[in-house]
């Protein structure tokens, strides 16, 4: 097995130790710090969504190994040039107001962050202003909206409606997610994207960009 092909299968048994180590071992042989981003840590990753989507993989699972391909980026960043570590895409995510639930948020914020975007993480209960405020602020492409309960989801409606008002939608992707969020429930209120799942997220988001 190859060294590439070591670090990829570490990335997919969530060993995260181990991926940072062989990632350095890959650098010290020489090997270029995007190469093997593209080639051994991503590949991991990708199996590990293909896997996930076959509910093979588990979310506590799917975390271990979102944060073993961070070891991973964390030991290749600093040899990486300045153009190939500049952030792909600036989001804010956050949990709607009156939710504290965030799991399925943070394992969202982990693919986001491993996948080379910016994350502005708001946190749980989120007011409408308050995301409203960080789009003014921040000025991401994309916005990230999360709840996992019935009673919580009209606040994303709310969200939208205030973010529709001020302006703030124009040129702005709004992706909603969440275990009782449906595509149906998405569109109905005027969002841009639904992601059922952490690695669907992320993918849809690098499909925009």
């Amino acid at each position: 097995m190859s060294l590439y092909e070591q670090i990829s299968l570490a990335v997919q048994k969530g060993e995260i130790e181990e991926v940072g180590s062989l990632s350095k071992q890959a650098l010290e042989e020489g090997n270029n710090a995007l190469d093997v981003l593209n080639s051994a840590l991503m590949p991991g990753i990708e199996i590990v969504g293909e896997k996930f989507g076959r509910d093979e993989l588990f979310i506590p699972e799917v975390m271990m190994c979102a944060q073993a391909l961070q070891a991973g980026i964390n030991t290749i960043n600093p040899f990486l040039t300045k153009e190939q570590s500049s952030y792909k895409a600036k989001i804010v995510i956050g949990t709607v107001a009156n939710d504290v639930h965030d799991l399925g948020k943070n394992l969202v914020k982990m693919m986001f962050t491993a996948n080379g975007f910016e994350v502005i993480d708001m946190g749980v209960d989120v007011s409408a202003e308050k995301f409203a405020a960080a789009l003014e602020e921040h000025k991401p492409q994309v916005l990230g909206l999360s709840a996992l309960l019935t009673t919580t989801m009209p606040e994303m409606s709310k969200t939208i409606e205030l973010i529709n008002s001020k302006g703030l939608h124009n040129g702005l992707q709004i992706m909603v997610g969440g275990a009782p969020v449906t595509e149906d429930f998405a569109k109905e209120i005027g969002a841009d994207f639904y992601a059922d799942n952490a690695i669907e997220a992320a993918n849809t988001v690098k499909g925009m960009i």
